[in-house]
């Protein structure tokens, strides 16, 4: 009778180190799954912010586009290769009629108004190479800002 019930605990010692073993990939794929969405996140973020950052120069100097992709790319140091462009245009302020550089003046039945327009583009790379998930992701962000004059 003895050594049965010694068998008995022998044989459930190891269960606890079995039951970790197998949960412990479990977690850590759950765990890199987090911070590959983590970084995912922060550079969405950063490029949003980025693109505001550049509309609100935009809407206070309506036509220098060089000086929106500056305020753009300063605004995110630490995303690399951070690509912006800029443009500006009026409409009117009804949203109607809209004209990219005012080459033509749109013609509107309300106020007239300018605006700067501001994108950027980041590339973001997982850690881990996921299945079904592509090996590079495009981030696109765009922001538009309206300007009372020129």
């Amino acid at each position: 009778m003895r050594f049965e019930h010694l068998n008995i605990a022998r044989s459930e010692t190891g269960s606890s180190l079995v039951e970790m073993a197998l949960f412990l990939p479990v977690l850590f794929l759950l765990l890199m799954g987090v911070v590959d969405f983590g970084r995912a996140y922060y550079l969405a973020n950063e490029v949003a912010g980025a693109v505001h950052a550049g509309a609100v120069y935009g809407s206070q100097d309506i036509t220098d586009t060089t000086g929106m992709q500056s305020a753009a790319s300063l605004n995110a140091p630490d995303v690399s290769g951070l690509s912006t462009s800029a443009s500006w245009g009026c409409e009117c302020s009804d949203g109607t009629s809209r004209s990219a550089s005012c080459t033509a003046t749109p013609t509107c039945s309300v106020n007239e108004v300018y605006y700067a327009t501001v994108t950027a583009t980041a590339t973001y790379k997982p850690i881990v190479p996921w299945t079904g998930v592509h090996s590079s992701i495009i981030i696109t962000r765009s922001a538009t800002m309206r300007s009372a004059s020129e």
